[in-house]
C-alpha cells in the first residue's frame, strides 16, 4: 500500500485543499503565520513518539510534519517565491556542500572535527550571502524555544573556551542563583506592585532557568526530553492522586493541601511497587 502513494500525491492533495473555489474554506484562509504553530507543535510530536518508542505514533507524526513542509510550499509557491521541488533541492545542495569527507575527497578526523567544519561551513554561506555577523554566537535562530537556544549559545561559547571547567562549579553557580531569587521573591511580597522589583524577580529566574540548562548540558542530558520526562512523572502521579483519592469518595478539590500532599505520597509509593 505504501509504495502505491508518491510525495505527489501528497502535493496534488495540498493544492487541491488550497483551491480558492473548490477547496477547504480552513485550509484556503491560513497563511505561513497561522500555520507556523501547527509546524512547532507537529515536531514536538514527532520528539514525544521518539521518547516513548512508538514507531506507529512515529510513522503518523512524520506524515503530520511533512504535511507542515507541503503546506508552506504550497503557500509559497502560490505567491510565486518558491515550491516543494525548491525546498528539496535546497537541503540536498546544503547537505552535499556540508558533508565533503562523503560526497568529495576531504577526509574528516572524528565527529568533532565534522561539528567544527559544519560550523565553518555555516560561517562561509553566511557570509557569502552578505552576513557581516562574525560573532561566535552567530546564526542561532531566534525562533527556537529559549531553553534550546539557551543550550546553543552556551555550546557556541564553549567553542571559544568560554565555560565552566565540569558540573561542580555549575552546581554552585546554581545555589547562587536560587538565593538570588529568593531574595527578590522577599522584595516582590514586600511591594507587590512594583514593577522594577518584578522585573528584577523575572531575571533573576531566567538566570537560574539558563543555569539549569547549562547544569544539562553539562550532564550531556537533553533538555526538552528532561522537561518531557518531568511532565510526564507529574502527569502519571497527579492523575494517580485523582485515582485514589475518588477510590475513597473524597473530591480531591475540596481537600488540604497536607491532605493532597499524602495522597502524592501515596501515589509515589504505589508508584514504585
Amino acid at each position: 500500500m505504501a509504495d502505491q502513494h508518491k510525495i505527489q500525491d501528497l502535493l496534488d492533495i495540498m493544492a487541491r485543499l488550497r483551491d480558492r473555489e473548490h477547496g477547504c474554506p480552513w485550509d484556503v484562509q491560513q497563511t505561513f503565520a497561522t500555520i507556523a504553530p501547527y509546524t512547532i507543535e507537529e515536531a514536538y510530536e514527532v520528539a514525544d513518539a521518539i521518547d516513548r518508542n512508538d514507531m506507529t505514533d512515529l510513522k503518523d507524526e512524520l506524515g503530520d510534519l511533512l504535511l507542515q513542509v507541503v503546506f508552506h510550499a504550497r503557500m509559497a509557491e502560490e505567491q510565486g517565491a518558491f515550491a516543494f521541488g525548491d525546498v528539496v533541492a535546497a537541503i540536498s545542495d546544503k547537505m552535499t556542500r556540508r558533508h565533503p569527507h562523503v560526497f568529495a575527497d576531504t577526509p574528516v578526523e572524528d565527529p568533532q572535527a565534522q561539528t567544527r567544519a559544519w560550523e565553518t561551513h555555516k560561517r562561509n554561506e553566511r557570509a557569502a550571502s552578505g552576513d557581516s555577523d562574525d560573532s561566535a554566537l552567530a546564526g542561532i535562530a531566534r525562533g527556537t524555544p529559549e531553553w534550546q537556544r539557551a543550550v546553543k549559545l552556551q555550546q557556541r561559547a564553549a567553542r571559544v573556551g568560554f565555560d565552566w571547567p565540569g558540573p561542580a562549579p555549575v552546581i554552585e553557580k546554581l545555589h547562587e542563583e536560587i538565593e538570588e531569587v529568593r531574595v527578590e521573591f522577599a522584595v516582590v511580597g514586600a511591594a507587590p506592585d512594583d514593577v522594577a522589583a518584578r522585573g528584577k524577580l523575572e531575571d533573576e529566574i531566567g538566570d537560574l532557568l539558563f543555569v539549569c540548562a547549562n547544569l544539562a548540558r553539562h550532564a550531556r542530558v537533553d533538555v526538552g526530553s528532561a522537561l518531557r520526562r518531568a511532565n510526564r512523572k507529574f502527569e502519571r502521579r497527579f492523575r494517580a492522586m485523582e485515582t485514589l483519592a475518588a477510590a475513597d469518595g473524597i473530591e480531591l478539590s475540596s481537600q488540604s493541601l497536607e491532605a493532597q500532599d499524602r495522597y502524592w505520597d501515596r501515589a509515589k509509593a504505589e508508584e514504585h511497587k
